[in-house]
C-alpha cells in the first residue's frame, strides 16, 4: 500500500492520520505493517481525502522501470 508516500505528499504524519481516525498510533501502525479489513482501509482512505483505489496504485511520476531487472526507479528531484 502507498499509505506513507501519500501522508508524505500531504504532509501529515502517521501520529496525525490516527487521531483523525480517532485510533491510537499503534492501532494504525499494526494495520500499516499488517493486514489490515477492508473497514480500516475505508477508513484510512475516508481520512486521507483518497478513493481506496488510490491506496494500492502505482505511482507513475517520477518512477521508471529498469530495462534490465524490470524494477522500478523512483526519481527524486530537487
Amino acid at each position: 500500500m502507498r499509505i506513507k508516500e501519500i501522508l508524505k505528499g500531504k504532509g501529515i504524519t502517521a501520529k496525525e492520520l490516527a487521531k483523525k481516525m480517532g485510533i491510537s498510533e499503534a492501532a494504525l501502525s499494526l494495520s500499516l505493517n499488517g493486514n489490515p479489513t477492508l473497514d480500516r482501509i475505508n477508513q484510512i482512505a475516508t481520512a486521507l481525502d483518497v478513493p481506496v483505489s488510490e491506496l494500492f496504485a502505482t505511482p507513475t511520476e517520477g518512477v521508471i522501470t529498469c530495462p534490465h531487472c524490470g524494477k522500478p526507479i523512483t526519481l527524486k528531484t530537487e
